[in-house]
């Protein structure tokens, strides 16, 4: 006992500095409004663990060869205690960055949509609850002719994501019929248009959430089937907003990538992390906007105005709630670090494990997306009762 002693003080210490930093906060109570939020529309939280779980699954059985049963026996998760655990400072480095793009998320897309993005595909095409005819509406409203030029990007990247499974289904088989080379092209270039329809996906059902989070604190029921085209109508308005973060991140991200594969451009990889951190950056600089537009159905330019005297009246408040979501991200980063690398290569524990995390990070980020949303509805002076009246 006297040689565990070392190991339990810093265990007891990060308790405590816990229970303190989220006792005597000073946005405590958007948290505590963000988690009856929460409890009470449980599909804000599901919603995040369905989409996060589904990447991990086609990941799974995509990337992992299963060999034999014995790779998938169960009692692998038995043998925990003989498990080799790595220490803190073996994996820290890899956490900080995944766990910043965690907090931009609750600003931005929280989740990856794919492959749940091409089931999304389909619905959109064939007019599921009305949400393709209110799409256009929508569209056609805000942008005048802009909107036929919006729809057609929408509609291409939606077209890829469902070619997008078939393409990494086919690949192998298709070695004999094209070189190596240009599969790889192809692949690059149906991802980088599939990513337009999965983070435009991802933007909805942001906004979707934020609307039952609205409906949360007003206090107001809805229809489920309304409540989907009327978050198609305020995502109207933030769609102008997610263009330009696509058109950035593709400029920063997604670009230099897929040149990669038609030229040579020597340390592309090199560059990623630095460039999702700038990306990661600039979207919690302007952290209020997407939910701004969102509750009030303004212009991009009053949204940006909005924002600006947002940050200068509650800087700190909006600091300390920053802290939190870091705090909270990086601790489920450094948990799913460690477990990974402690389950090596048992694919039945690394699955069972992925489900339990899926699961932990989606009630995680269900509750902090509800608490921004009570945080920006409690902060926000004088326009509170000033949504501009959707005229469609």
């Amino acid at each position: 006992m006297v040689s565990s002693l070392p190991r339990v003080y810093p265990l007891l210490g990060l308790c405590g500095g816990y229970a303190l930093v989220m006792l005597f906060n000073p946005v405590r109570q958007a948290l505590g409004d963000g988690f009856r939020c929460i409890r009470r529309f449980k599909r804000i939280w599901l919603t995040f663990t369905l989409l996060g779980f589904g990447y991990f699954v086609f990941q799974f059985a995509t990337f992992t060869p299963i060999r034999t049963l014995a790779d998938i026996d169960l009692n692998q998760v038995t043998s925990l205690p003989s498990w080799h655990w790595p220490r803190f400072l073996e994996i820290w480095r890899e956490t900080p960055l995944p766990a910043l793009e965690g907090v931009a998320g609750i600003f931005d897309n929280a989740t990856t949509t794919y492959p749940l993005s091409a089931v999304a595909a389909v619905l959109m095409i064939i007019n599921w609850r009305g949400l393709h005819g209110a799409l256009l509406r929508a569209l056609r409203k805000r942008y005048r002719l802009w909107s036929y030029f919006i729809y057609l990007i929408l509609l291409l990247g939606a077209l890829a994501s469902l070619l997008k499974p078939i393409v990494f289904w086919r690949l192998p088989e298709w070695g004999g019929l094209v070189p190596a080379a240009g599969l790889l092209r192809i692949s690059a270039t149906v991802d980088a248009i599939a990513f337009i329809f999965e983070y435009i996906f991802g933007v909805y059902i942001q906004v979707y959430l934020i609307t039952v989070c609205l409906a949360w604190i007003k206090g107001v029921s809805f229809e489920e089937g309304e409540l989907f085209r009327f978050a198609m109508r305020r995502f109207s308005y933030v769609l102008e907003w997610a263009g330009i973060v696509v058109v950035v991140s593709t400029l920063i991200v997604r670009l230099p990538l897929l040149l990669a594969y038609f030229t040579n451009i020597p340390g592309v990889l090199d560059y990623l992390p630095i460039e999702r951190v700038l990306m990661s950056g600039s979207i919690i600089a302007f952290c209020s906007v997407q939910v701004s537009l969102a509750l009030h159905n303004e212009t991009l330019g009053e949204a940006i105005h909005a924002h600006g005297q947002f940050i200068r009246k509650n800087a700190v408040l909006l600091g300390w709630f920053l802290i939190i979501c870091g705090i909270h991200f990086f601790f489920i980063m450094i948990c799913d670090a460690i477990v990974r690398k402690a389950i090596a290569d048992r694919l039945a524990a690394l699955f069972v494990w992925k489900l339990i995390f899926a699961c932990l990070r989606g009630i995680i980020t269900g509750w902090l997306l509800a608490s921004w949303v009570c945080l920006f509805r409690q902060r926000e002076s004088g326009r509170v009762n000033q949504e501009k009246w959707i005229q469609y």
